[in-house]
């Protein structure tokens, strides 16, 4: 589990949603419904409403769960990490939907990041049709270890998430907020730092330019 965890279901300490804290928190359950289908002894009990009060601001967030599984209601956010400034429009909007569901729906947001970074290998020059092929090609290119492997977290938990019973819902919950990281760090390793090395080249004088190029051409 991250050392700084998203808010999970009676978790002691997670990141606040309302001050961003990694912070202690206190559970109370506010209501529970008993369900005798007998009427009997034999009462059990279903789901409840829960209060988690942040020990940093105070700030409130509602639950509903029972046991070790639940969902929160209130408030309606995320802390996944916004998309990197140079992401292509073309990934926006499987990153940003990712993003409104990731508290909610793990699963779902997992698969959307796959989707997300195989549309990302279109746009670094891949056909787009089979994900795995395409990061074989781009290894085949020269593709740098650390960039290869953070498609591959990506594409194999993306794959998991729409495959019933290979991981849980907890799984996800623990994983996704790192899979937003990595699609960033694809981001600034593939596009970004390029596009900084080239226009620091493309700053050097004319004639160094043009010596670099005929040096270049002798080899």
């Amino acid at each position: 589990m991250s050392p700084h965890p998203s808010p999970s279901f009676r978790l002691p300490a997670f990141i606040c949603p309302h001050c961003s804290a990694h912070s202690q928190m206190t559970w109370e359950k506010l209501y529970r419904h008993i369900y005798d289908p007998t009427g009997g002894p034999d009462d059990y009990e279903h789901e409840a409403l829960w209060q988690c009060i942040c020990y940093s601001c105070r700030g409130i967030t509602l639950w509903q769960g029972f046991n070790v599984s639940g969902k929160m209601l209130s408030p309606q956010t995320t802390s996944a990490p916004m998309p990197h400034a140079n992401l292509p429009d073309a990934c926006s909007r499987d990153y940003s939907e990712a993003r409104s569901i990731a508290q909610a729906s793990p699963r779902g947001a997992a698969a959307l990041l796959r989707l997300c970074i195989q549309k990302l290998c279109v746009e670094l020059g891949q056909p787009g049709k089979n994900i795995n092929s395409d990061i074989a090609a781009l290894v085949k290119e020269g593709l740098p270890t650390r960039v290869q492997q953070a498609l591959d977290i990506v594409r194999v938990v993306g794959n998991e998430a729409v495959h019933p019973g290979v991981m849980t819902e907890e799984d996800h919950a623990d994983q996704v907020h790192t899979l937003f990281e990595l699609v960033n760090i694809i981001v600034e390793q593939m596009i970004s730092q390029p596009q900084r090395l080239e226009n620091m080249f493309a700053s050097l004088p004319e004639g160094s330019r043009e010596a670099i190029a005929k040096r270049d051409s002798k080899k």
